[in-house]
């Protein structure tokens, strides 16, 4: 008997005492041997179990000799599970059955009366083959993970002001540890580079590092994307689907924007990061899932908890260790460094012969108040490259709002926009007053809840 038994049987035979036979014998090398004589249940017993080999009798009751039950029930079994591995047995075997059994999809052809010790080593190569598929299948997805990474412009965190000294050491004591991780901050600060850090430098770092943009993501599919789901579960569902937490097992899975899932949607994530197991859409299946969860937002989720818009147990959970990144404009002393990363990569990218920036042109990035943040002074740098004549980039390269940029202390407005005056009042009250919303709500004029539905417009 094998001492570490593992692998899922299922076997669909009209001979009840074949069946029972066959079970008595399998249960000594295999975890679980499931038993039915009905192939009408095959649809329920796959949706709710992840069988590592079916054996399928070839013939049931309506045709002792021809095969074509077991044809048509491989063939179902294939469209609820392409990469099943399906054993045909029949007492009538010949070659040209075998033959098309193989061309039909099965895996492999025995016969009955079997010999015990030839079927176990038949059911050991069909596990082998599930085995192999199933990892094939997991590196493809694993490679497409690994190369949006590899594809990452800047996956390296550039800073050398005091502040970003500091999220350096948060990350390097942090990552060596499995502990859930909350990213605030700003859009454009670059919190998925500091969610990258920590899986790179962490005991998961050979494993998949898989994002995902929940502010992208519908109600209707928060589920599919987030669980996975079974093929046909709904009207799009044409195949099984992993979601994002089993692709990231075993390594780390960033959700970004978490800030903006409804309470229902909070309530399902929770339960998920509770259980430590996820359920397919259209499965009654439980899936484990071990992940490290790093979580972002640039939404103020303390005062979110306050207002019931999110759940406490929920902040709880994805909070272990804080990490807050500054908006660019509190870390000026980065910017020279910053810009002159972008405008290295951009020069080669676009191959121009621009190799400076002016200490004119310097000082005006320095003036402005980047409510973009990183992202901003990025593509600033990009199109000025872009348009540059020259190899050294001069102020006028450089088309920034008028309205953002600070001349002696004071925002200068030479625009009349309304939302981006608002925008800008709404950024400078909230400064003011260390990002307390009460206080800031207080001096704008405005309702806690007509200022949180300012942020979210603005994105601030």
């Amino acid at each position: 008997m094998s001492e570490n038994k593992h692998g899922k049987i299922l076997i669909v035979d009209d001979n009840e005492d074949l069946l029972k036979a066959a079970k008595m014998y399998l249960k000594r090398h295999f975890s679980q041997v499931d038993i039915e004589k009905n192939p009408e249940a095959i649809p329920s017993l796959m949706n709710n179990e992840d069988y590592d080999v079916i054996l399928l009798d070839m013939n049931f009751t309506k045709d002792v000799s021809s095969g074509s039950e077991g044809y048509y029930w491989l063939e179902k079994i294939l469209q609820l599970d392409p990469s099943a591995v399906v054993v045909l047995i029949t007492a009538y075997g010949d070659v040209q059955m075998a033959v098309r059994a193989i061309k039909a999809g099965a895996t492999d052809f025995v016969l009955k009366p079997w010999e015990n010790e030839k079927l176990l080593a038949t059911l050991y190569s069909a596990m082998r083959l599930r085995e192999t598929r199933d990892e094939v299948e997991t590196l493809k997805i694993k490679n497409q993970e690994i190369n949006q990474v590899i594809n990452t412009r800047f996956s390296e965190i550039i800073g050398q002001s005091p502040s970003m000294q500091k999220i350096f050491q948060t990350i390097e004591r942090v990552a060596k540890t499995d502990a859930n991780l909350l990213i605030l901050g700003e859009n454009g600060t670059g919190k998925e580079l500091i969610a990258r850090a920590i899986h790179k430098n962490s005991p998961r770092q050979n494993e998949s590092f898989v994002s995902v943009d929940l502010g992208s993501i519908t109600e209707t599919l928060f589920e599919s994307e987030l669980f996975g789901h079974k093929k046909g579960a709904f009207t799009d569902a044409k195949e099984d689907r992993a979601g994002r937490f089993e692709l990231a097992n075993g390594g780390t899975l960033f959700l970004d924007e978490i800030g903006n899932l409804s309470m229902p949607l909070q309530a399902k994530l929770l339960t998920v990061l509770q259980n430590r197991k996820v359920s397919r859409v259209g499965s009654n299946k439980d899936t484990p899932i071990n992940i490290r969860l790093v979580c972002a937002t640039n939404m103020p989720l303390y005062e979110m908890v306050k207002d019931n818009r999110f759940r406490q147990d929920l902040l709880y959970r994805i909070n272990t260790i804080e990490i807050e990144i500054p908006p660019l404009r509190e870390r000026f002393e980065d910017i020279p460094l910053l810009a002159n990363h972008f405008l290295k990569y951009y020069s080669e990218k676009y191959e121009k012969q621009v190799a400076k920036i002016s200490d004119a042109a310097m000082t005006r990035l320095h003036k402005h108040n980047w409510p973009g943040n990183i992202r901003e002074l990025q593509h600033a740098i990009e199109r000025a490259v872009i348009l540059s004549n020259g190899s050294v980039l001069q102020p006028e390269d450089f088309n920034l709002s008028a309205s953002q940029t600070k001349e002696d202390g004071q925002l200068s407005l030479d625009q009349y926009n309304l939302e981006e005056v608002e925008k800008l009042l709404i950024r400078k009250v909230l400064k003011k007053f260390n990002g307390n919303i009460t206080q800031a709500a207080s001096e704008l004029g405005l309702t806690r809840s007509s200022l949180y539905r300012r942020l979210e417009k603005y994105g601030l």
